[in-house]
């Protein structure tokens, strides 16, 4: 590293290589993902990418680059789905946001003998305030 040159083509030729390393990690994650594909043609995928890699990664984008997106989008719909349905699963079970509904709940622990009269004033306290 004598130079600023030299130190710019390294960094230059690292980012390369760590933008073949995400490519390379797109590939093989698709190639497991894509239910259409057998086991045999898997195998073969990924033993081009370690014999051949750039030009089997290069044949792998051209060929199937279009169902890769959409693999990856049918995956972050699910993900998405997912997501919102847990979202309202836990809000659906979330404690009542009014004071009233804060308030009956207390009174059914009271009903119930899960909390004294100490701990009702509480609650009621808390809810009103």
């Amino acid at each position: 590293m004598n130079s600023f040159m030299d130190w710019f083509w390294l960094m230059i030729w690292w980012f390369a290589f760590v933008m073949y390393l995400v490519i390379l990690f797109q590939i093989v994650a698709d190639i497991f993902r894509d239910r259409q594909l057998s086991g045999w043609l898997k195998a073969l995928w990924v033993i081009a990418l370690v014999v051949v890699p750039f030009i089997s990664a290069f044949i792998y984008i051209i060929a199937r680059g279009r169902s890769m997106g959409n693999r990856q989008a049918e995956q972050m719909t699910q993900a998405r789905a997912e997501t919102d349905a847990y979202i309202r699963s836990v809000a659906a079970g979330a404690p009542a946001s009014t004071p009233a509904a804060q308030i009956s709940d207390a009174k059914a622990l009271l009903d119930s003998g899960a909390i004294d009269e100490r701990e009702f004033a509480a609650l009621k306290a808390k809810a009103l305030a």
